[in-house]
């Protein structure tokens, strides 16, 4: 399932093209839940592509730099450690 929420968004839509509309203060926080595939592939010279996907097609994809992938790990090393989460 994926969440999405939007903060001050308008868009404009004219002959097929969207065009902001009002202040650049738009924000938005996307969730997905129910993930069953997640896959991690360079992008470009310098990040990590962390994607993943749910049943029913929903994708999200982040784009990270190599020392925020290594500090991602550590927390899940973290995780596995001191959390019931991963018995």
């Amino acid at each position: 399932m994926l969440s999405l929420s939007l903060s001050d968004f308008m868009v404009e839509l004219k002959d097929g093209a969207l065009k902001n509309v009002g202040p650049s203060n738009k924000s938005a926080s996307v969730k997905l839940f129910d993930v069953g595939d997640v896959e991690a592939r360079e992008f470009g010279d310098k990040r990590v592509k962390l994607a993943f996907e749910d049943d029913e097609g929903n994708e999200v994809e982040v784009a990270l730099f190599p020392e925020d992938v290594a500090a991602l790990a550590a927390d899940v090393d973290e995780l596995r450690e001191e959390s019931t989460v991963f018995e």
